[in-house]
């Protein structure tokens, strides 16, 4: 029986800079936990720390090398990328973790610090629950000739740039097609436009420009409508909107339509199974729109549902022998050549498409019909098993029976903030709408 964890989310420790636990006597405590665990592991005692742009990362890069350092631990100090970077850097250097500071697609306010283990993924349940019990232990020192040392490695963009470029065919050139990238103010900002640019393309830069406050500020892959703009206003070919750690993709086509995570996967998929590289099927979340779900299953392409959250995504696919799966946020996940979901890589792959088949965006995904979805987030002040409650099951069964066989309803606590949310699809827009409103304003009286 797993126990819960009581600082670990579904995507390592993250809240509100400044306040508990996301400050910085926490984080160094949390550096030495993390730091003796791995110690015991007996392996190199080396790990990796990056960081996306935010201002806090300073501050909590120090507190994380000072009690890796108290517990023995030798520190190598990547600066500012990507979450998927440090996943690739960490396996390729050999460290024994890496570390990424960031919270990701929320505004520089918060931070948050995750793990990736030897082989580029993340920790494993137990080995988190190990760090947290030893958190509960009183900090000690090793003996000043034990401590860890720390040292930057300057090298570490060109060689996930190198990495990056060889995931396509090595003669597929991008030359003649017109990108804008939006960078998000954040991690990506000095690799991935080279990226694009060494392989061929014409890029346009957006959010290039971080100053530690502007992170994920109305633009990147959570605000892509700046980047619709400029797509029409330079008459490109396509628009790639990454986040602050970039792991998440979002796109827009030449005719200024956003494309989200779902219709990537499909275009992904759709690629892959015709040039004989698809292993298996694809693996969506319990958000991911029906459209997908049929569209896949149009190409005899299987379809599963995992949570929400990119490691229950990887477990799925591990599970299933499988190799592509993603959210539709954007978080997509190619096991054939990545540990952990990397926007850049997924922008690649869906790039190549296009080349290949000599069509544009617009033109790969119009095989996927996305049905009209609906999601309300109801702020909850208490928890409680949904379950257990009378009225919301009940309200629940209404909800199915009016949608039958043409919809779905789905109620999912998120695991960042204090709401319930609470969504439903279908064929049917003003049905959907009706539906989702009845649910969502029972939930909200009885969870309020």
């Amino acid at each position: 029986m797993v126990t819960k964890r009581k600082y670990f989310g579904t995507d390592g420790v993250r809240g509100c800079v400044g306040e508990f636990p996301i400050t910085p006597d926490f984080i160094l405590k949390l550096g030495w936990a993390a730091g003796c665990v791995l110690a015991q592991e007996g392996k190199n005692n080396q790990v990796l720390i990056g960081k996306d742009t935010r201002i806090s990362g300073y501050m909590f890069e120090s507190a994380l090398e000072a009690g890796f350092s108290a517990a023995g631990i030798n520190s190598r100090l990547l600066g500012p990328m990507p979450t998927p970077a440090v996943a690739y850097l960490t396996r390729t250097l050999r460290a024994q973790a890496g570390v990424v500071i960031s919270a990701s697609h929320n505004s520089y306010h918060d931070n948050g610090i995750k793990f990736f283990s030897i082989d580029g993924r993340k920790l494993p349940d137990e080995i988190e629950l190990r760090i947290e019990q030893q958190l509960d232990q009183p900090m000690t020192t090793v003996p000043s000739d034990r401590l860890g040392k720390a040292v930057r490695v300057v090298d570490a963009p060109g060689r996930y740039i190198e990495f990056c470029k060889s995931t396509i065919p090595s003669g597929l050139s991008l030359k003649g097609l017109k990108i804008v990238i939006d960078c998000a103010n954040g991690a990506t900002y000095h690799v991935a436009p080279n990226i694009f640019r060494e392989l061929g393309a014409e890029v346009c830069e957006l959010s290039v420009d971080p100053d530690g406050l502007n992170i994920n500020d109305r633009c990147g892959a959570t605000h892509p409508e700046t980047l619709r703009k400029i797509v029409l206003m330079e008459k490109a070919d396509v628009g790639i909107a990454l986040d602050g750690d970039g792991d998440r993709l979002i796109m827009v086509d030449h005719q200024g339509e956003i494309v989200c995570g779902d219709e990537l996967l499909f275009v992904m998929a759709n690629y892959m199974r015709a040039n004989d590289r698809l292993r298996g099927g694809v693996v969506g979340t319990v958000m991911s729109n029906l459209g997908l779900e049929l569209a896949l299953r149009d190409l005899g392409v299987d379809f599963v549902r995992a949570k929400v959250g990119d490691r229950y995504v990887l477990e799925s696919l591990l599970k299933q022998g499988w190799m592509l799966g993603g959210e539709s946020s954007g978080h997509i996940i190619c096991m054939d050549v990545m540990t952990t979901g990397d926007g850049i890589i997924a922008a690649l792959q869906v790039l190549t498409a296009m080349v290949t088949a000599e069509k544009s965006l617009a033109e790969l995904k119009s095989g996927v019909q996305k049905l009209p979805q609906k999601l309300i987030n109801v702020r909850v002040g208490k928890s409680k098993d949904i379950s257990q409650s009378e009225k919301i099951q009940t309200a629940i069964k209404s909800a199915e029976r009016k949608l039958k066989t043409d919809g779905r309803v789905l109620l999912r606590a998120s695991g960042t903030e204090p709401v319930m949310r609470v969504m439903a699809e279908g064929r049917d827009e003003t049905l959907i709408s009706s539906v989702v409103e009845d649910l969502a304003e029972v939930v909200r009286l009885e969870l309020a």
